[in-house]
This record gives structure tokens, C-alpha cells and sequence, in this order.
């Protein structure tokens, strides 16, 4: 259904990377979610009215939640990919962030909201007439809410959405939240058990805990969050492909919303290498990668002496000092520089983000480390933290 369907609406230019293509996507995935939830809350209400079963409500609620939500994710779209302006040279792109932050709100409101009924209804019970339409109506919504998470999943990947992956997770718990309500409906046909009340709870429950752990993660990508792994491998991955970089650092990556990413690190190249050569050779890395990424590339050059037998043996005791106080750090930027009585070492210690060590700890252990076997080194080190 999802392949027919993304063939229908989509057409047969399919790359995500065209915003155009990227906005055909997010419109099938929100307006999908509109109708079938829609549905399913005149349902579930109907049959909540006629059985009297606040859980039934409280689920039906949870789906016209979901199809609020997805109007405004709808919304926050077609805001996101309006063109760059004076004030926003780098485009609207987190207002997809922003919307999304709404619809996490409102979530966490239904759920308070559902919480409260549900706490009514134990101190005031009341047994549900549950009819056979009645559960047949709910399982037929676990059933619609099983395909929506793997529909709302593989666009969310084909497009890198983050809001339709939360809407995902979101239909993956509404499956939870109306089994529940399913088997608080059998209980209650069955054995006559008044557990309506503590089934809303549970639902209510999920609900808030949807809410609450999607509002974390759009809070973490407007403050700036760490990019994903896997594309900082891949970026590290695509620069090997250019004979005279020796190696990378001091990657950073800049997320102002989906499709709109700035990159920028430093490439190692040959001291002695045609600084001509070697730029033409970054800047085409730049132009490739922006190519194959999609996102804004800026690359600095730095030159590394590879051919002085003294500056490659202070090269590795400096390394090997660092790797002494932790595995985990590492050198670079490194440079030597010859005083009267002093060799100067200068270089970057990176030190990685959890590491309980202040920093001017790490580099006066490091600095000790060294002049204990080379008295006559004079070290300039800068402690960093890395942005990924």
C-alpha cells in the first residue's frame, strides 16, 4: 500500500533531496495521518458514547490528537521550505523543529487532560456496556495504527524527517495504549470488571510518555544536538577518496533543519605539496561533497610535516603521552618550532565530551608526561572538546 500510494502522489522524480520531492512526501505522510485518524476518533467516540467507556473516549481523543499533530507538522513543512530571505540567510528550515515542539505540547495536554477523566472515572466507576461492534472497532484500529508506524517510518527515512519519525513511535504507542483499552473492553463484557479507569490511566500514561520523550528530542535539535554517527562516518569515509589528504579533524556540523546542513573541518595535506594543487584538490572536495550530501561544505587546509625524522618523533611521543593519561585522547594540529634552548611543541589535545578531567588538568598532565622524557620540550597545547 505504501509503495502504491508513494507512486500515485509522488511520481516518478522520487529524490528526497529536491525540496519540492521532499514536500510531496511530508504532505502524503500528514495527509494520510489526517484522514485515517480522523476516522478512527469518530469510531472510537461513537462507540465510547454508546458504551459508556471513558478509556474508548480517552483513546479516541488520543486520535484526534494524532491528527492535529499531523496538521501541523503539515504546516511547519510548508513553512520550513519557504526560500532564504535578508533576515534568514540560512532559510526557515527549524521551524519544522518549532511546529514539531507544538504538537509535542499538545500531546502532553491530551494526556494530562485523559489522566484527569480517568481518575474521575475510578472514584466515580461505572461498567461499560461493551457490544461486539465495539471490539471490533478497536481491533480494526490496532490494525490501521500497525500499518501507519511502518507507513510513517519509511517516509520519515526516505526523507530524513525527524517529525514523522516521532509520528512513527507515536502510532507505535497508540497500538499499546487501544490494546489496552481492548482488554479492559473484554474484561468488562466478560467477567463484568470495572477496570475502565485504570485502563485510561495507562493510556494516558503512554500518552504523556510519547509526549514528553518527543519534546526532549526537538528541544535537543534546537539547541543543537550531536549529528548522527553514521554521517560523520560516511563524511569521513568520502574524504579518503582524495589521494593527497592524509587525514581529518575538527568536524562540525550545523543543523538549521533537514536538507540544511553547513559542514566544515580541517583536511591534513603534505607540507610539501603544491599549495596550489592541493587547494584545487579541496575545493573540489567541497563541491563533491555538496553534491552527494546536499549540504554546505567548508574545508580548511592544514599543512602537516611528513618527512622531518625529529618532527615525526615528537609527533608520536606527544601522541603517546596523551594516549598514556587516556586511550581516548588524541593530538593534532601538531607543529614544532626550534627556540634557543627550547623545542616548542604546539598542538590540539582532544579530549572527548564525557571526560570528567577539566581541561587544564588534561594538559598539564599531557605536558608533564612529555617533558619527563625530553626536559628540553617547551609545550603549547589547547584543549578541545569535539562538536561530534
Amino acid at each position: 500500500m505504501t509503495n502504491l500510494l508513494t507512486k500515485i502522489f509522488i511520481g516518478k522524480n522520487k529524490d528526497p533531496r529536491d525540496p519540492k520531492v521532499r514536500g510531496k512526501y511530508a504532505a502524503l505522510g500528514s495527509f494520510t495521518g489526517i484522514i485515517l485518524n480522523v476516522l478512527l476518533f469518530a469510531g472510537k467516540l461513537t462507540m465510547g458514547l454508546i458504551a459508556r467507556s471513558v478509556a474508548i473516549i480517552a483513546d479516541a481523543f488520543n486520535n484526534i490528537s494524532d491528527a492535529g499533530s499531523s496538521v501541523v507538522t503539515l504546516i511547519g513543512f510548508r513553512l520550513a521550505n519557504k526560500p532564504v530571505d535578508k533576515e534568514h540567510p540560512l532559510g526557515h528550515g527549524r521551524l519544522e523543529y518549532v511546529t514539531g515542539f507544538i504538537v509535542d505540547m499538545l500531546i502532553i495536554l491530551v494526556g494530562f487532560e485523559l489522566l484527569t477523566s480517568s481518575i474521575d472515572k475510578i472514584i466515580h466507576p461505572q461498567l461499560p456496556t461493551v457490544g461486539t461492534i465495539t471490539l471490533i472497532v478497536l481491533g480494526a484500529a490496532i490494525l490501521v495504527k500497525v500499518w501507519l508506524f511502518f507507513f510513517y517510518r519509511k517516509i520519515a527515512k526516505t526523507i530524513n524527517s525527524t517529525a514523522l519519525k516521532a509520528a512513527a513511535f507515536d502510532s507505535l504507542s497508540d497500538c499499546i495504549a487501544t490494546t489496552l483499552v481492548l482488554v479492559s473492553s473484554i474484561v468488562a463484557k466478560i467477567w463484568g470488571y470495572r477496570i475502565d479507569g485504570y485502563a485510561g490511566i495507562l493510556v494516558a500514561a503512554f500518552i504523556l510518555f510519547t509526549g514528553v520523550k518527543a519534546a526532549k528530542e526537538t528541544i535537543d535539535l534546537l539547541l543543537g544536538s550531536t549529528p548522527d554517527p553514521e554521517f560523520i562516518q560516511e563524511i569521513y569515509t568520502f574524504t579518503k577518496g582524495y589521494p593527497l589528504v592524509i587525514g581529518i579533524h575538527d568536524v562540525m556540523v550545523h543543523d538549521y533543519g533537514p536538507g540544511r546542513q553547513i559542514v566544515s573541518f580541517h583536511a591534513e595535506v603534505d607540507s610539501e605539496a603544491d599549495i596550489n594543487i592541493a587547494h584545487e584538490e579541496v575545493d573540489r572536495m567541497e563541491r563533491d561533497m555538496h553534491e552527494t550530501f546536499g549540504c554546505i561544505v567548508t574545508i580548511h587546509l592544514d599543512p602537516l610535516v611528513m618527512n622531518d625524522p625529529l618532527v615525526n618523533e615528537l609527533h608520536a611521543l606527544a601522541a603517546a603521552a596523551a594516549k598514556e593519561i587516556d586511550p581516548t585522547f588524541t593530538i593534532h594540529d601538531f607543529r614544532m618550532t626550534m627556540g634557543e634552548t627550547n623545542v616548542n611543541l604546539i598542538f590540539d589535545l582532544l579530549i572527548p565530551a564525557d571526560c570528567k578531567m577539566e581541561t587544564e588538568e588534561a594538559e598539564h598532565l599531557v605536558c608533564d608526561k612529555i617533558c619527563q622524557q625530553k626536559p628540553n620540550c617547551f609545550c603549547v597545547i589547547r584543549v578541545e572538546r569535539p562538536f561530534v
